[in-house]
């Protein structure tokens, strides 16, 4: 009995956080209150209260709960990254750009962290604690692409940093855009040969 109350918990804590997804994708962060959520779950205020003390804490689980399954943050991140450091990279690329071709609630966060959110106040607390996690992303892609240099895999001119950088670029302007105008351009014919244009930039010998 104990166990099944428990998975109860979490499918209702699951139904209000993708609930949240839809309504501040619908509304924004600033018009939508928990009462609208609630209502759009099909659970009563009080439930949202079981779970999340306010709004500002059950936005940051939304955007953890996206977070935390990516490629770059699994167990075995180190080993897949020492064996073939410039397939990390594109195996890691491939599954986030997947995601957000794939999967609504993964691409909405993000149209949500972009476009529908405006960071002051507490939001700003936790716009700077998910800055954070974005800098362990850059750290973990330096890391891989200091690997591939050291490897042979990469011969470029440019440092790891400036490397992991320019990549970040390319990807966040890519999705930054796509998200806010998909009528721009196909994401799933663009985005795979522009990132490896890139990638193949830093492959070449340098003069």
């Amino acid at each position: 009995m104990v166990r099944k109350t428990k998975e109860e918990a979490l499918e209702t804590r699951h139904r209000i956080l993708d609930a949240a997804v839809e309504v501040f994708n619908r509304q924004g962060v600033a018009r939508t209150t928990l009462n609208d959520i609630a209502q759009e779950a099909g659970v009563t205020r009080g439930a949202i209260y079981w779970h999340f003390e306010n709004k500002v804490v059950l936005f940051d689980a939304m955007v953890e709960r996206l977070v935390c399954p990516l490629l770059i943050n699994c167990e075995d991140r180190n080993e897949r990254m020492q064996a073939d450091p410039l397939g990390f990279i594109y195996n890691a690329l491939d599954q986030f750009i997947g995601l957000m071709l794939n999967d609504a609630k993964f691409r909405r966060v993000f149209e949500i962290l972009w476009h529908k959110c405006e960071y002051v106040g507490e939001m700003a607390n936790i716009r700077d604690s998910h800055l954070d996690e974005g800098e362990n992303h850059i750290d973990v892609l330096q890391q891989a692409f200091s690997l591939a240099i050291a490897q042979g895999q990469l011969h470029s001119a440019l440092t790891p940093h400036q490397a992991t950088i320019g990549l970040v670029a390319v990807i966040d302007g890519l999705l930054f855009n796509w998200t806010k105008n998909p009528a721009l351009f196909p994401l799933d014919s663009y985005a795979s040969p522009i990132i490896r244009a890139y990638l193949n930039g830093l492959t070449r010998p340098q003069a």
